[in-house]
């Protein structure tokens, strides 16, 4: 994989002591069991970003001022077990620099290894879940590391918030809180759950978006597309008023499966990336 510069901006501020923002990408695509080619959705995102107005108008910022460091990939693809303790150990690792981590999938697995290590650190961590599955299965196809069980851990030991899910397996059931699960077809209509589900977090968040959390008719590029969704300006209100609100501590983004020729949903992911930067870095605290 080439080095890569996000939107080729100046070079004078990416460097890794001067960047206060770090992109970790972690392009595994292991254990997706219906549509692959997440470990190609870097690339596309990065080739994408030059084409963004750095300007954002909703916070009056240019955020990427802020200098925003792409970190060398971590390419492990040995077996599941193997990307969490390898991703578990890079994130502690990046958890004693002060800088805002930021991190791109691959699948949905990559997540169970981040989230262990800001759990660590932040002992009242919340986890906020955009998802349209709830990925609470305690081991799938013999492993605990797969994608489909990405929050089960959150869900023992954080504070674990779900919100958009439409698609889960009895099997789960078990392990889901339902008084901390906003299911899509309970949100459409009315903006009422997304002060409720802040209310519910605490100070210290960490955010995990599966882009299959959209409507698929914006966001078809992902490998589990499920019927409903997220629309995009509802998204974008709902996660100002977390940012706004709460101390969010990093992000990831993940199961971002490109489609060739189709370059909205790519421009979607980019706009979203950048997005949340300017809410993190302009947004004033309520």
């Amino acid at each position: 994989m080439k080095n890569r510069i996000f939107g080729d901006i100046d070079h004078r501020i990416i460097d890794l002591e001067a960047a206060e923002i770090l992109l970790q990408s972690i392009p595994y695509d292991g254990t997706s069991t219906w549509g692959k080619g997440a470990d190609k959705g870097f690339e596309v995102f990065m080739d994408t970003t030059p084409n963004l107005e750095f300007y954002d108008i909703e916070t009056d910022s240019e955020v990427y001022k802020k200098g925003i460091h792409i970190l060398p990939v971590i390419d492990e693809n040995r077996s599941p077990e193997q990307v969490y303790e390898t991703v578990l150990s890079k994130t502690r690792e990046l958890l004693q620099n002060n800088k805002f981590l930021t991190f791109f999938g691959g699948e949905h697995s990559i997540s169970i290894g981040i989230i262990e290590a800001f759990r660590e650190k932040y002992k009242d961590l919340t986890v906020l879940q955009l998802d349209a599955h709830s990925d609470l299965r305690p081991s799938y196809l013999g492993s605990e590391y797969n994608h489909a069980c990405a929050l089960h851990r959150a869900a023992q030991n954080t504070n674990l918030i779900q919100v958009g899910i439409r698609s889960m397996d009895i099997v789960e059931k078990p392990f889901l809180n339902r008084d901390k699960c906003f299911f899509a077809e309970e949100i459409y209509g009315n903006e009422s759950w997304m002060q409720k589900s802040i209310d519910l977090m605490g100070d210290n968040v960490y955010l995990t978006i599966d882009l299959d959390a959209f409507d698929p008719s914006i966001m078809p590029s992902t490998g589990t597309p499920e019927p409903g969704g997220l629309g995009w300006d509802t998204t974008i209100r709902y996660l100002r008023k977390v940012f706004e609100q709460k101390n969010v501590l990093g992000f990831d983004i993940v199961e971002f499966a490109p489609i060739d020729g189709l370059h909205a949903p790519d421009f979607l992911v980019a706009k979203l990336y950048y997005k949340l930067l300017s809410y993190k870095f302009h947004l004033k605290k309520k």
